[in-house]
């Protein structure tokens, strides 16, 4: 009997012990989703006064070959005097040149309504401080803008229309499959140049552009701006990227639709922003779907804003460089990143989760999180941290913390796992729990890391040994 007795304590006990260890194991991940609850209860999106200004009735023809600038300019203006509103945009198309957003203003388009905005390089003046590429500077105005304003959106089922393509604005980036050819103009020395100028500490507003520097301006770029919504348009044909919101704090872009393939033609690329959520978006993209960043080189060091408490979920990925990005213009570091029920698939999609930058750039992205992903397929690697993605420099970056949890893959691209990290700065902290990779060439190859761990992790049908990998991938590393 006492035998008996001392074996049921002992069972309750393990139990009393398992139980803990799980809970423990269970707390920590449900603590960072915790983290991305609260997150999410900051994340507000402006409401408006019901109060409507129709750009029809100041100024704006059905003609769409006649601009409706000054009738959108004026819609806006009478809006934000009044105490803000909606400024409507009725079912039909309208050319445009760029609309500049005030406070209070809710820019809504109507079913059945277009808004193609002008080619007329003019139209884009006078310069506007801006970032592009995560460098500050006066150049042509973006598409859309706003500069230091509060409570504004984009709203409704229309369609923005950046007008750009291989015979306009894509040329400037000097490939030929944009549409450039031998002796056209384009932007590689501006780029050079404005390059320079940031590390040689030129104040932002004297970097002054534009007219001979063939850089293309965003779409969609608020700029210190805060209580942002984006939300059910539609866009195609961008200039360059196409959501930027950059320094701004509570926004929101919701059931967006981008379908755009041109140069740089990222999705959404939230820059040194607080508190983001991106939910319910389409994205087939000839860029990043989404990028994460926070400004290059001694801009974002010097500036010093990270991205952080950004939350992704229930959106679809097709065509693109990478679904879920961070970098490479990430000099001010990334942190509480979460993402959560995505769908991707495409041949054309390179990556799942991409993590860029390198000692040129330098910056902290920790914190970033990932579950329940669906992928039919991709081309190149589904979990990738690279940080060698520019040339070096003296900043050495730092990648840790990185969870993925319940990604499955029917058929994976040429890597499951990729990472490529400086020995003296691994990649830390990298965990990879209950998830599936098929049909992928090579399953895990990684220089140095500290810390990786799988956890019921099974490429191409095997539940991977880590201790294995490791040791199978010594030696010289293979970039893709």
């Amino acid at each position: 009997m006492k035998k008996l007795f001392n074996g049921i304590v002992w069972m309750l006990l393990s139990g009393c012990l398992l139980s803990c260890s799980n809970s423990k194991r269970i707390s920590a991940e449900d603590t960072a989703w915790n983290t991305a609850d609260s997150i999410r209860q900051l994340i507000i999106a402006p409401v408006f006064k019901n109060v409507d200004f129709k750009i029809t009735d100041y100024g704006a023809g059905l003609d769409s070959n006649i601009k409706s600038t000054e009738a959108f300019r004026n819609a806006i203006e009478a809006c934000h005097q009044n105490g803000g509103g909606r400024v409507i945009v009725p079912k039909g198309t309208f050319l445009t040149g760029p609309i500049h957003l005030k406070s209070n203003v809710n820019l809504h388009l109507e079913d059945g309504s277009r808004i193609v905005f002008s080619r007329d390089i003019d139209d884009y003046k006078p310069l506007v401080f801006s970032r592009w590429e995560g460098m500050e500077c006066m150049n042509y105005s973006p598409l859309i803008y706003a500069y230091e304003q509060e409570n504004i959106a984009i709203t409704g089922n229309g369609i923005l229309d950046g007008n750009a393509n291989n015979d306009y604005w894509w040329p400037w980036k000097a490939k030929k499959e944009y549409g450039w050819k031998e002796g056209m103009p384009n932007q590689l020395a501006a780029v050079k140049k404005l390059t320079q100028q940031v590390k040689d500490l030129v104040p932002a507003r004297e970097r002054i552009h534009g007219d001979g520097s063939y850089l293309r301006p965003p779409f969609i770029q608020p700029y210190l701006s805060k209580n942002i919504l984006i939300a059910d348009v539609k866009i195609i044909n961008a200039p360059f990227w196409n959501i930027n919101p950059v320094l701004c704090e509570n926004v929101t872009v919701r059931n967006v639709k981008v379908v755009t393939h041109g140069p740089n033609n990222d999705g959404c690329d939230p820059e040194s922003c607080k508190n983001v959520l991106i939910t319910g978006c389409y994205f087939d993209t000839g860029d990043d779907c989404i990028a994460i960043k926070s400004g290059r080189n001694e801009d974002g060091r010097n500036i010093a804003r990270p991205a952080e408490n950004h939350i992704i979920e229930n959106c679809e990925m097709k065509d693109g460089h990478g679904g879920v990005v961070i970098g490479s213009e990430i000099s001010g570091g990334a942190r509480n990143i979460f993402a959560q029920n995505l769908i991707m698939d495409s041949p054309n999609l390179d990556r799942i989760l991409r993590l860029k930058t390198s000692s040129l750039r330098g910056g902290v992205i920790e914190n970033v999180y990932m579950r329940n992903v669906e992928v039919g397929t991709y081309k190149e690697a589904a979990i990738l941290c690279d940080m060698f993605y520019e040339k070096p420099g003296d900043f050495m970056p730092t990648i840790k913390n990185i969870t993925v949890e319940n990604l499955n893959i029917k058929q994976g691209g040429k890597f499951g796992v990729l990472i490529n990290a400086y020995e003296e700065s691994p990649v830390e902290n990298l965990k990879v729990i209950n998830s599936t990779i098929n049909g992928v060439k090579i399953p895990v190859q990684s220089n140095h890391t500290k810390n990786m761990v799988f956890e019921n992790v099974e490429i191409n049908g095997e539940l991977i040994d880590l201790s294995k990998i490791d040791k199978s991938v010594k030696g010289e590393f293979e970039k893709f």
